[in-house]
């Protein structure tokens, strides 16, 4: 209710102003007597309708905090909120299958190394092996960008020939005639209208020929034959569409077998042919 304050001392007053006669008629004025003032008091009466706008907005979600917008930020509420369970079973690291679990040799990549590895002689060879790659003896380092100028080069004066070279070559224009307008590029010779094609120029003119077995490429799209739909792939087929099994690369760092050398192996005799190519480049 919204109240107006006249300063009139009677009701008889407040009849007497400029238009009140329609303000007095109205069902939704009503005159109060103040106890402490002999003044009258206005109180205005809303209308139903502004009784039905003035109630809050109905909310249909659960959370009130979340459905509410809120400018220039988020709600106080979002910085705290726990995550979902499904965010949570997303979030656990990616584990491993119990069979590779069983057949992985220790739990970690990193293992304590033996004292025999460790007290372990390099050969002469390996040591060969280890020595980083020389440089070519011819081999000359990037320069400097800033290169600095020697004293010869800027006290050297140009020979009267070096001038000669060093002026820009002018080209004339071959298709037209100084102090003329350009004319054709092929000027016509009276010559070359008796002139008759020898029958091997004409035969050097002719574009040259496909072969007579050249097959065009065909579409990339073309039906399938009715024979290629009845089909049936054969054993041998199948087991060559196969993918190739291969390790991942991850797991070497858990296989402990990995780079380890077999024993046809270093039971091996090397050729004298494979030591002379083992053998590095000298330079």
């Amino acid at each position: 209710m919204h109240k107006l304050h006249l300063p009139l001392h009677t009701k008889e007053q407040a009849a007497q102003a400029p238009g009140a006669t329609k303000l007095l008629n109205s069902p939704f004025l009503v005159f109060a007597v103040s106890s402490y003032t002999s003044s009258y008091t206005c109180v205005h009466r809303p209308h139903s309708r502004i009784h039905v706008l003035a109630e809050p907005k109905q909310r249909f979600c659960d959370s009130s905090p979340r459905c509410r917008p809120v400018i220039g930020g988020r709600p106080p509420l979002a910085k705290f909120g726990y995550p979902s369970e499904r965010l949570l079973r997303l979030a656990e690291p990616k584990k491993y299958l119990p069979a590779y679990l069983e057949q992985r040799a220790r739990e970690s990549p990193e293992w304590p190394v033996s004292l025999a590895a460790r007290n372990y002689n390099a050969s002469q060879r390996i040591l060969e092996l280890a020595r980083p790659k020389p440089l070519h003896p011819d081999f000359l380092p990037a320069r400097e960008v800033p290169t600095e100028v020697s004293k010869f080069a800027t006290s050297a004066s140009a020979s009267a020939r070096i001038q000669q070279l060093a002026e820009p070559l002018i080209r004339e224009m071959t298709c037209c005639s100084r102090h003329t307008h350009p004319g054709p590029a092929i000027s016509t010779v009276s010559r070359s209208q008796k002139v008759t094609v020898s029958p091997r120029t004409i035969e050097l003119s002719r574009p040259k020929q496909l072969h007579a077995d050249y097959a065009h490429p065909r579409d990339p799209e073309w039906p399938v034959t009715e024979a290629a739909k009845r089909a049936v792939a054969t054993p041998r087929v199948l087991e060559l569409a196969q993918p190739s099994a291969r390790p991942r690369v991850g797991l070497t760092a858990y296989n402990p077998d990995a780079f380890r050398v077999k024993e046809a192996a270093l039971k091996a005799a090397c050729s004298q042919r494979l030591q002379e190519l083992a053998q590095p480049i000298l330079r």
